[in-house]
């Protein structure tokens, strides 16, 4: 099933609609109707606001409550969606509205027959606040369904298409929900991506996956195979794809506009699955390793969307994409690879095997003479222990390039947080016997190390900058916002952000 969005001017109330969408506020002795909800609110005897401080409603951030209409309003369905205290001055922030948006369209796709038609009566009059409503929505509705069976499934697949309504005066308002429907798109890929079971998702079948994209999008690719890899002298893809029957891929899509004047570079890590190699991980630690090539996944769904969006920038993207596995044919503790462009790294652990990878494409990624490199990359355990499950972590190699990729994660509401690249780690990396070990002697400071690392392969004359994703990429616990349980697309905006910011 897809989803659609067109923008209305008329009464949320007089729609043609399954359900309509509107916001309270809380405040007072009961919900406040926000900006868009009146109509809805006076059709109500005594006012929905009354009805809904009954069912015990505060008005709370994400807070959902559904009643039937009875008639009020044409749509026999009303959704009120908590959105927090009312702003002191200026427009509902965005983050605020879109995760409302999604916690509204999440309760409404989780009925048996789907979400349907849906009009967003939530407040839209600017066009950022109608586009924020517009990716929360469409995000909220997202549903991976590929391997459902049952009554349920078949239900919803009969129930045809979810469409939204977005109700909106705003100048530019139709601009903005066609942005944000193309955002919501590539992030939706990405999260298809990352949920797909690891055995339907081999390197070979990633790959194939960015070649059905570059052909919608006009995307230009190349995709070396594990031949062309040996013979090219990637030895972080090759040495941490060869325990696994499935050969590693390295992808590279290009982005080309005629008024471009400056080349963006990303980086994606795409370990299929990770089983840790020869180091071998815990059970416990390895039931969601399909995700741990959701750094790739949100390069790809971006490089799709620079496309789609027409960006006047250059903009590559590398896939770096291989098969963590144990077997008689897998890099052992204490191998030492040679990386593209010549430099040698000692692995004392076989599962710090992204950083591996990632090195070959960083190197790579730099023959295209970009005006940034960024890479992202579910890289360390360490992540989730020093951010937590919903911020990433940015790392740069200038304190201003760092800045920057921060403020356009917070531009796109994505948690993001700028954390430093303390010179003293580097020595921990020392090896006795190559340029560099993979991991450090002691486990302090890894999601900084492991950012160390990666940026000893890249120049000093080239402004880079680093995401770890690894607890925001996949959601282990219960959905919220527009964020469901497991694949979260997590980074996808920023990157497309970054892209825009450099075409200005």
């Amino acid at each position: 099933m897809s989803t659609s969005l067109s923008v209305h001017t008329e009464s949320p109330s007089s729609l043609d609609a399954d359900a309509v969408v509107v916001g309270y506020h809380s405040g007072g002795d009961a919900p406040e109707p926000a900006s868009g909800a009146h109509d809805v609110d006076a059709a109500f005897s005594g006012g929905l606001a009354r009805t809904l401080s009954l069912l015990g409603a505060s008005g709370a951030a994400e807070e959902v409550h559904t009643l039937a209409s009875l008639g009020a309003v044409r749509a026999p369905l009303v959704v009120a969606v908590g959105l927090g205290p009312a702003p002191a001055e200026g427009p509902v922030d965005s983050d605020v509205l879109s995760r409302a948006a999604g916690a509204a369209l999440r309760t409404l796709a989780s009925r048996p027959e789907g979400a349907g038609r849906v009009a967003l009566a939530l407040p839209s009059g600017t066009a950022e606040e109608a586009g924020a409503v517009a990716i929360g929505a469409r995000l909220g509705a997202y549903a991976f369904d590929r391997y459902r069976t049952g009554e349920q499934a078949r239900k919803k697949a009969e129930s045809g298409d979810t469409q939204l309504f977005l109700v909106s005066s705003a100048p530019e308002a139709e601009k903005a929900a066609e942005r944000a429907a193309v955002l919501a798109d590539a992030v939706c890929l990405a999260r298809d991506l990352v949920n797909t079971a690891p055995s339907d998702l081999v390197p070979e079948d990633l790959a194939a996956a960015a070649q059905e994209v570059a052909e919608r999008t006009g995307l230009e690719i190349e995709v070396l195979d594990e031949q062309a890899l040996s013979e090219g002298g990637y030895g972080g893809l090759t040495g941490v794809g060869q325990g696994s029957a499935n050969p590693p891929r390295l992808v590279r899509l290009s982005h080309s506009h005629p008024e471009a004047t400056r080349t963006v570079a990303f980086v994606g890590k795409g370990i299929t699955f990770d089983s840790g190699g020869l180091s071998l991980k815990p059970a416990g630690s390895m039931d969601w390793m399909k995700s741990d090539m959701a750094g790739a996944a949100s390069v790809l769904a971006a490089m799709g969307a620079i496309a789609t969006l027409g960006v006047k920038v250059n903009a590559v993207g590398y896939l770096a994409v291989a098969e963590n596995m144990p077997s008689g044919t897998a890099q052992r503790p204490s191998d030492v690879l040679t990386v593209y462009g010549g430099k040698t790294v000692e692995v004392l652990n076989t599962d710090a095997e992204g950083r591996l990878v990632m090195a070959d494409a960083l190197v790579r990624a730099q023959e295209d003479a970009p005006d940034l490199v960024v890479d992202i990359a579910t890289l360390t355990g360490a992540q989730l222990v020093a951010l937590g499950t919903r911020v990433f972590a940015v790392m740069a190699n200038d304190d201003a390039v760092r800045d920057e990729v921060v403020a356009a994660a917070g531009a796109e509401d994505e948690a993001a947080w700028p954390m430093p690249l303390p010179a003293e780690l580097r020595s921990g990396l020392d090896s006795s016997v190559a340029d560099i070990a993979n991991v450090a002697g002691e486990r302090w400071g890894g999601m900084l190390s492991a950012g160390v690392f990666l940026k000893e392969f890249v120049g000093e004359d080239v402004k880079w900058a680093h995401l770890d994703i690894a607890g925001p990429s996949f959601n282990q616990g219960g959905p919220h916002g527009y964020t469901p349980k497991g694949g979260t697309g997590s980074g996808t905006r920023t990157l497309i952000r970054i892209a825009e910011e450099y075409a200005k």
